[in-house]
């Protein structure tokens, strides 16, 4: 019997890839349940490529309803269309390929009705990592579909956290890393201009800010039960070797892959097995050159305030993320200059009082008042009101 997969976030990168995936590893595989928030002409071909059961959409679409009608799809509008794609009781597992704290209920649904969980959305650790790994039971219902987490979840595969001295994170260093202009007049363009990964907007500017990887050591510190001081980040051009893994007898794990999202993809997908992948080989012959140096947390301050949020725990995490989304939002909008991301973040958390392993709605109640003190900072930068400067 084929596995069954339902798609949250279908029409983006990580949903896209995931489709790919499923066609290249067909029959293996099929799709019960497409959900997506926007771009409604690929969500269109999406459902009659793969005729799911169920389709939920944003808002009402009419070519969406149309392509649903054609394959006898259900058709579900809003939140109660993601919770339903969730919870679909066909699906086996659930691809979370949405952006941002929007994901961390969809996740608990799909946990809580018993689903095993391919985990793109890094926001569903970050704000709610206590709240995750008690409805997964640890790792045994969450795969990490991130390169990062994948390459860790290869390399540590059975091994205790007692033999474990230290985890690194490789970090390509987005779109700015050999950029020697003035940050404050990076444009959009040129933050989403990433050298690596094709990736959505907001993802990209957190890999040109490097708020990414402050994001992805919160998440390994839930996955991996390693502490945030264990954790650390390096620069690696190539994104070639996506972890490394420190023993405590001296020696190193490095994980290679190519930097290609399918392959991640495909290992969740298919854990505990080990498929061909459409990617070529990575032979050893091929590797000119590998290259790594530190994290210049100068230049990078993100990575600093998220483990500042980190070190605080409980609701901070909620709060640097809701600052974060926003504002990498209003730098989008042009509302709000590149080193502007770090000064809201740095306003907003500071002005925080942080509640201890809190429930799901007190970290929801967190989220919406630090995005309403984001844009309020926002606001004031953008009227000329010089209130918010970062100080490393």
């Amino acid at each position: 019997m084929p596995r069954t997969l339902s798609i949250l976030g279908s029409t983006g990168s990580i949903g896209r890839a995931t489709l790919d995936v499923v066609a290249h590893l067909t029959p293996r595989f099929c799709v019960t349940a497409l959900a997506a928030r926007s771009n409604a002409v690929v969500l269109a071909d999406q459902v009659r490529r793969f005729r799911p059961n169920l389709v939920a959409f944003g808002r009402a679409d009419e070519a969406v309803a149309k392509a649903c009608r054609d394959v006898g799809a259900e058709l579900l509008l809003g939140d109660d269309g993601v919770k339903a794609a969730a919870s679909h009781p066909d699906a086996d597992v659930v691809v979370n390929g949405l952006v941002g704290a929007a994901g961390l209920v969809p996740t608990l649904d799909a946990l809580n009705a018993g689903k095993t969980v391919a985990l793109a959305n890094k926001e569903s650790l970050v704000i709610g990592g206590h709240l995750v790994m008690a409805a997964s039971g640890g790792l045994a219902r969450v795969i990490p579909i991130d390169s990062e987490h994948a390459s860790l979840h290869v390399a540590l595969r059975g091994r205790p956290c007692q033999d474990i001295r230290a985890l690194w994170l490789t970090a390509s260093g987005g779109a700015l890393r050999d950029y020697r202009g003035d940050l404050a007049r990076v444009t959009p363009k040129q933050a989403l201009a990433h050298p690596t990964w094709a990736m959505g907007k907001k993802i990209t500017v957190d890999s040109a800010t490097m708020m990414n990887k402050g994001l992805e050591v919160i998440e390994a510190h839930y996955l991996f039960g390693i502490g945030i001081e264990g954790i650390s980040v390096i620069l690696h051009p190539q994104s070639m070797v996506h972890c490394m893994v420190e023993l405590w007898d001296g020696s190193v794990i490095a994980h290679l892959a190519w930097p290609d999202m399918r392959g991640p993809i495909q290992y969740a997908l298919t854990y505990p097995e080990l498929c061909p992948t459409s990617l070529p080989r990575l032979l050893p012959g091929g590797l000119e050159s590998l290259t790594f140096k530190p994290l210049d947390i100068e230049r990078y301050p993100c990575v600093g305030l998220a483990r500042r949020a980190a070190g605080v725990g409980g609701t901070a995490l909620a709060v640097m993320n809701a600052a974060n989304e926003v504002a990498v939002g209003a730098f989008l909008e042009g509302k709000l200059p590149f080193t502007g991301i770090p000064a809201v973040i740095d306003h907003v958390l500071s002005a925080h009082t942080a509640t201890p392993e809190p429930a799901l709605e007190v970290i929801l109640a967190a989220d919406l008042c630090a995005r309403d003190q984001a844009l309020a900072a926002v606001e004031r930068v953008t009227s000329g009101e010089d209130v918010i400067q970062w100080k490393p």
